[in-house]
């Protein structure tokens, strides 16, 4: 393979990463900033450390399984120069759809855009048998669960919060005593699915030079009990100087770090709809075969979609995160914590077993779950109607767009 396709090929996934970053992104954000939680240049330090983090920690199972598990790479064994061009197609596709939808404000869903254009171009390049329609289909499932799995959790969870805190004639009170409820609720989720994974090479570290096998779950949970112990001691310090405390302030303080944990959950799922196809060309130009199930992702790939994904929200981000956060409900910090916390149970867990859900689905999900308990006339249905409408025609769109492109690319490249 002529090395000038894998360079236009890293141009092709980091302008894909960036219009990812410049929507995606914002859903993860949308919330916090809408809320008043954080400014969107502290939003911005925020998502950039964290969608980084977790695309190169995290990524590495979504992206694979869109590489290989949307389309049948056996198909492409004779011919991987036409999977070659097949994945640039989808770069473009993906990437000029996500641009338009940025530029007009809709949150539409990265993994919609790339598995639409991916099995689109395989069923043009190789025949309709090439599509594992199985994998596709539990793709479509999980798309179709993630708003409502995100939207109960969030619904149960502010009906909890609401009733408990919010709505108690001592609610100032009654939140000190829940303090360590929600760090532990907060921490927990994210120890549980996040630090597992991420504490095995401190193991191997500490086994390889000291001699000494720790258990497995030891860190972990050390980790999270840290992390909880410090977040409920510093929100009693905030109540302590604060010489007229108010609630929703308060809250604040949680809705930032859930916002983490929804950045680092998106990162580690979505970065593979920017990189997954750039990953399968990088190992065609090295190993000169298509990849197969044992396909690793180079570190460097993660690393390129890590630093597209950041660019694009600083500086495309903001219309798609005033969409998010201010057009279908008015948040508090109560409500935005809510819908955060929701949205990174979903990811995360979904990024656990490498199934490409979206992002915007179980925010959107989220934000609307905290809006039922709020009350039905609180959500703006138009709002909620325009976004689904840029889900439902995304699918289409990206799959003609990558027929098209393809379609010239191939007479272009491929003889």
């Amino acid at each position: 393979m002529p090395h000038f396709f894998l360079v236009i090929s890293c141009f092709l996934a980091f302008y894909l990463a960036w219009n990812l970053g410049a929507n995606d992104v914002a859903n993860s954000m949308g919330t916090s900033v809408g809320a008043k939680a954080v400014t969107f240049k502290q939003a911005l330090w925020i998502a950039g450390i964290l969608e980084f983090t977790g695309a190169v920690l995290f990524g590495q199972n979504v992206s694979g399984k869109l590489a290989t598990g949307v389309v049948d790479p056996h198909g492409f064994a004779d011919a991987p120069q036409v999977l070659v061009v097949a994945m640039m197609a989808v770069l473009i596709a993906a990437g000029v759809w996500l641009n338009i939808a940025t530029v007009f404000g809709f949150p539409v869903s990265s993994s919609h855009a790339t598995v639409g254009a991916i099995a689109g171009i395989g069923w043009v390049a190789i025949g309709s048998q090439a599509v594992d329609w199985r994998s596709l289909g539990i793709i479509f499932v999980t798309w179709m669960i993630t708003p409502v799995v995100s939207g109960a959790i969030a619904a149960s969870f502010y009906s909890l919060i609401t009733r408990q805190i919010l709505n108690h004639p001592h609610a100032i009170a009654q939140f000190q005593e829940w303090i360590p409820w929600l760090s532990t609720a907060l921490m927990g989720i994210f120890g549980v699915i996040v630090l597992p994974t991420l504490s095995n090479p401190i193991h191997t570290w500490i086994s390889d030079h000291f001699s000494v096998t720790l258990p497995s779950h030891d860190l972990p949970i050390l980790i999270g009990a840290g992390g909880a112990i410090a977040l409920s001691f510093s929100s009693w310090r905030q109540i302590d100087t604060s010489p007229q405390p108010s609630l929703e302030p308060l809250i604040a303080r949680f809705q930032i770090v859930s916002a983490c944990f929804v950045a680092f959950a998106h990162g580690s799922n979505d970065v593979g709809n920017a990189i997954a196809p750039l990953a399968a060309i990088a190992h065609i130009y090295q190993n000169q075969t298509v990849p197969l199930e044992d396909f690793e992702v180079p570190l460097w790939v993660l690393i390129l979609g890590g630093v597209g994904i950041v660019g694009g929200l600083a500086a495309l981000g903001k219309k798609v995160i005033a969409t998010i956060g201010e057009g279908i409900i008015a948040l508090q910090p109560s409500g935005g914590f809510c819908a955060e916390l929701a949205t990174a149970t979903t990811i995360l867990m979904a990024s656990r077993f490498g199934l490409p859900v979206s992002t915007s689905h179980a925010l959107v999900g989220g934000v609307v779950g905290v809006g039922l308990v709020q009350g039905i006339k609180s959500i703006q249905f138009k709002t909620v109607r325009s976004i689904g409408l840029t889900w439902l025609i995304t699918i289409p769109v990206a799959a003609g767009l990558g027929i098209v492109i393809f379609t010239l690319l191939k007479l272009l490249f491929a003889n």
